[in-house]
């Protein structure tokens, strides 16, 4: 059963790409435990003295885990293999930088105390501490990353690999697109002149730059025009110390290189180019603007390609490498049903940077429940046409075949744990399960997620200058008993969300608010009791 009270055209729960914070966790937890198993499957059969000669891939730590872990273990079942990796241990220490992204990033528990301690996956997934889950996807992602065909550790060892040109040609073409991307959207419907004024935004213009700027961007203006550029844009003062012929000159075509203007200008290469090209082709389609700037983007990366520069070109490659093996950790979540076409190749999608719809979620907790088997929806369970006439005819669903996309031992596990996040974490509003008035208790499992989803700005200096919300979320993905799942959201879209500061909890307690509700449905385990679908579809939750 699936209603909202969002009254917008937009369907919240399977038409929108939302971030839902921790419910994230639980994507890479189940990640994280099919990878254990694939490990017992392929080391358990072996012997001690053939473990320990077994070669692992530097950084590889569940690889490595998974070795100790069976040389020394007496029971080699999965599912005492499952259990200790649940008791693996991380920091939950926020003083770390971690390379992902293309970048240098920062990530932030939300209680500070945490900080300071060393805990379990288990007790992490149910606290749902940020710091660890960043650090099992960084495992993760080193499990996958060398597993990628083609990929070899040896590309960031050996300078002399071969294999290191490929990645780099794929890299400066790969940014050099994106780049490309982003400058053209910037100046997307705007005429030459707006373009040109857009273009200086954010630019401390000395002589110079103004003169750079203004010759690659119109090598084909006069020496007048120019000079109405400089006036219109630099002190008088200024340019009464300037000889703006000898600028003209100076920095006309063909006197310095693409990389050389984008340096002298303080903007990028190719943001120039995509200017002076826009000026001459103004109604280029973004396809025509990439197959144009094949030659300029390789110019622009040369540099990357001389040997002095390997911890650069080293980067590049380990951003290649993240991305290549976040499609493999995306094609494992897309088979348990994530809805998108890809994932931010980064560690904070293990947090929520990466989306998910509350009906995918629902049906991740309908297949952990299944022990593992998923079973499509059915919108109409029975059409009954002209009843009680020669032509009455009834048309019923064929119940659908089941489909195993998890283990059952997997599942189980799964779902102790977020019985663990109600009864000891961050559902616990939900603690006790749902009492049924003759006294049976069904326990209740749940995974919290809170979405503060803004827009930060920043000055020249680092310091944030601004913030400005996009919208705010609080989810509970959750089941009750063995037969009722789904995911409850509260959902606040646009500004309107800086006035709010709920969290998952909100979530968590409108389904103990809707506990009487749910009685009748669960009193009749072999039908629909479309009273209580209808009292429960016309509640008003949240306004």
């Amino acid at each position: 059963m699936q209603t909202d009270n969002f009254n917008h055209p937009l369907d919240i729960n399977q038409g929108t790409k939302l971030q839902l914070g921790s419910t994230a966790k639980l994507r890479t937890m189940i990640n994280y435990l099919q990878i254990i198993e694939e490990l017992h499957d392929r080391y358990a059969a072996m012997t001690p003295a053939e473990l320990k000669t077994t070669p692992v891939i530097k950084d590889d730590n569940l690889t490595q885990w998974a070795i100790d872990y069976l040389v020394q273990t007496g029971d080699k079942g999965l599912k005492p293999m499952l259990e200790a990796a649940l008791q693996r241990k991380y920091s939950g220490a926020n003083g770390e930088a971690f390379f992902t992204a293309r970048g240098l990033h920062h990530f932030d528990n939300f209680e500070k105390s945490e900080d300071y301690e060393t805990m379990t996956v288990s007790e992490a997934f149910q606290r749902s501490v940020n710091l660890v889950f960043i650090r099992l996807m960084r495992d993760i992602e080193h499990y996958y990353m060398f597993r990628v065909p083609g990929a070899s550790p040896s590309v960031l060892d050996d300078a002399s690999d071969p294999a290191r040109q490929r990645y780099l040609d794929r890299f400066a073409d790969f940014e050099g697109r994106t780049f490309l991307r982003r400058f053209y959207a910037k100046y997307e419907g705007k005429p030459p002149d707006q373009a040109l004024q857009t273009s200086l935004s954010g630019i401390v213009l000395t002589p110079v730059r103004a003169a750079v700027i203004f010759r690659s961007i119109r090598p084909k203006a006069d020496e007048s025009e120019f000079n109405a550029f400089l006036k219109a844009h630099l002190p008088a003062s200024t340019l009464a110390r300037e000889d703006s012929r000898e600028l003209f000159n100076k920095y006309g075509p063909g006197k310095f290189d693409l990389n050389d203007r984008g340096y002298l200008a303080r903007m990028h290469p190719l943001e120039l180019w995509l200017l002076n090209y826009r000026e001459n082709h103004p109604k280029a389609k973004l396809s025509e603007v990439i197959a144009a700037s094949a030659k300029q983007r390789e110019e622009v990366y040369k540099w990357l390609f001389k040997t002095r520069y390997k911890h650069a070109q080293d980067k590049r490659i380990e951003t290649l490498l993240e991305i290549d093996a976040f499609k493999e950790i995306h094609a494992a979540w897309k088979e348990l049903g994530y809805p998108f076409d890809s994932l931010v190749p980064s560690f904070a999608t293990s947090i929520g940077v990466s989306g998910d719809t509350p009906h995918a979620l629902a049906d991740l907790a309908g297949i952990l429940l299944h022990d593992g088997m998923y079973y499509p929806d059915t919108s109409i369970l029975q059409v009954w046409l002209a009843q009680s006439t020669p032509s009455e005819t009834r048309m019923s669903r064929v119940p659908a075949q089941g489909l195993r996309l998890l283990s059952p031992v997997i599942a189980k596990l799964v779902r102790r744990e977020m019985i663990g996040v109600v009864q000891n974490g961050t559902g616990r509003r939900a603690a006790g399960g749902v009492k049924l008035p003759y006294g049976r208790v069904l326990p209740i499992g749940g995974k919290t997620g809170t979405g503060d989803n803004r827009f930060q700005e920043f000055g020249a200096h680092g310091g944030p200058v601004g913030s400005k919300a996009e919208n705010r979320t609080a989810a509970f993905v959750f089941f009750i008993g063995d037969r009722l799942y789904g995911t409850v959201l509260a959902f606040v879209p646009g500004k309107a969300a800086a006035n709010y500061k709920f969290t998952s909890a909100l979530a968590v307690q409108i389904l103990k608010d809707l506990e009487p509700k749910l009685w009748r449905l669960i009193e009749n385990p072999g039908g629909v009791d479309l009273d209580a679908l209808n009292n429960l579809a016309t509640m008003e939750v949240l306004r």
